[in-house]
């Protein structure tokens, strides 16, 4: 038997625009990615978009039933920015007010803990045709919203969360053309990523400036980097792949501070962000309570084989190839690697490096393509998730066991959800959600998930 510690957090994260859909008359305004679909609907998976996602607004009630059901001590989902305040920085919705007042007390009522995210890539549009992130002013918005939502759900939120994933939205809306606005602008790309960092600052300022004993966090996908050898070449690919995808979020938010390596290689190309003189104090005096982590595969690199164009655009992928490592152990239905040990080399770099910070696992799961086929009397026989959640809380108890300060586990999802670009193509969750009638079943492991928790351990 493999047992956690006491109080230790079992459950499953969500986003608002992830999960929600809207109704007409429900007071929402359209994020980029409510905007993106009606002007590009091909660009998503069999042109499902998030109008309807997975009708959480619709069905809250029924739906908070299956975290019971499922076993959940914690849940974590976010507010939509353009749902509180539709142009984004204008009247607050009071509908929504009421929806998420509900939402929230009705998790607490069931007796689970209750982490809230501000901000799961979803900018108000009107925000985003001002220019977004790049615009100083976006900062200043996201600051108000914040403490609105401080000042009106504060009392019954347990944990706070400023931003999930933050180098994602960078990384795919300024390089990669997966997220709005889709361009390849590396200058414009470390602009949002400071300002997304100095908002997070703030917003953890605004937080305790609210209540003084809240708790508040970022939610980062540390992604190890791990090279393809010892030769020297390859470290230093793995050294500085690691730079741009984690410490580039991970350093400032908990140490204050950027790494001065990041900072030389952002000069070189010239790509230094504008900045204002206090904004590196604010940064270095508002760091984080606690950190989530998101884990779902690693990051294999290799020296580059060939010497980048001078005249391309800036990527950071110019200091180190892609690495596929033979044999590697793989998810056949989603195409990623599954490698359980990355959760425990997170685990010790957070220990030796980062002050040992309380953490969280705040995502990891298994999706999976065409999961129907797996049906069996009625229910999806999902044995391959059981044992990817266990194989990786193997390497999560060794961490702990060794001093790891990690308070919970939380699974991405709860119902199966809308996810950007794929849409529905790949299943993450513990219940299954049909798209015809919007009805929820619950998988086998939304069974073995409950016993999971019931026993601390497996």
């Amino acid at each position: 038997m493999i047992t956690f510690p006491k109080d230790f957090l079992w459950g499953s994260s969500t986003s608002g625009p992830q999960s929600e859909g809207r109704l007409p008359d429900d007071g929402k305004g359209d994020n980029t990615w409510d905007y993106w679909f009606k002007q590009e609907p091909q660009k998503f998976h069999n042109q499902v978009g998030p109008e309807l996602t997975s009708t959480f607004y619709e069905h809250y009630e029924k739906d908070l039933d299956y975290l019971v059901e499922t076993g959940h001590t914690a849940f974590r989902t976010s507010i939509q920015w353009s749902r509180l305040i539709p142009d984004g920085d204008g009247e607050v919705n009071d509908k929504a007010i009421a929806f998420y007042r509900n939402v929230f007390e009705g998790v607490k009522a069931r007796g689970i803990e209750l982490l809230v995210n501000l901000y799961h890539f979803d900018l108000p549009m009107c925000l985003e045709e001002k220019g977004g992130w790049i615009n100083r002013s976006t900062v200043d918005a996201y600051e108000r919203y914040a403490r609105i939502c401080f000042e009106a759900f504060g009392d019954i939120v347990d944990r706070w969360i400023t931003f999930n994933e933050p180098i994602v939205p960078v990384e795919c809306g300024y390089f990669y053309q997966l997220h709005y606005p889709a361009t390849v602008d590396p200058k414009a790309g470390i602009q949002v990523a400071f300002h997304t960092q100095l908002a997070s600052s703030l917003a953890v300022k605004a937080c305790h400036e609210v209540g003084s004993d809240y708790k508040i966090g970022i939610v980062l996908n540390l992604t190890p980097a791990y090279p393809r050898s010892q030769h020297p070449a390859d470290l230093k690919a793995a050294r500085i792949a690691e730079l741009f995808q984690a410490k580039s979020f991970l350093d400032p938010s908990v140490k204050g501070e950027y790494p001065e390596e990041l900072v030389e290689l952002i000069k070189a190309h010239d790509l230094l962000p504008d900045y204002q003189e206090d904004d590196l104090r604010v940064i270095k005096e508002n760091c984080v309570d606690y950190l989530g982590v998101n884990y779902y595969q690693p990051l294999r690199v290799a020296a580059t084989k060939h010497l980048a164009n001078p005249e391309a655009p800036f990527f950071p992928s110019v200091y180190f190839d892609h690495y596929e490592m033979p044999g590697r152990k793989m998810n056949p239905h989603r195409g990623w690697e599954i490698y359980e040990q990355g959760v425990y080399d997170i685990a010790r770099d957070i220990k030796e490096n980062y002050g040992n910070i309380e953490w969280i696992l705040t995502e990891n799961g298994m999706g999976v393509e065409g999961e129907e086929k797996f049906r069996e009397n009625g229910m999806i026989q999902d044995d391959y998730r059981i044992d990817f959640i266990k194989d990786h809380l193997r390497e999560l108890h060794k961490a702990i066991e060794e001093g790891a300060n990690c308070k919970g586990y939380l699974l991405w999802t709860f119902i199966d959800c809308w996810s950007w670009l794929n849409s529905y193509k790949n299943r993450y969750g513990l219940v299954e959600l049909d798209l015809k009638d919007q009805s929820r079943k619950i998988k086998k492991s939304g069974k073995w998930f409950k016993e999971l928790s019931q026993n601390n351990g497996f």
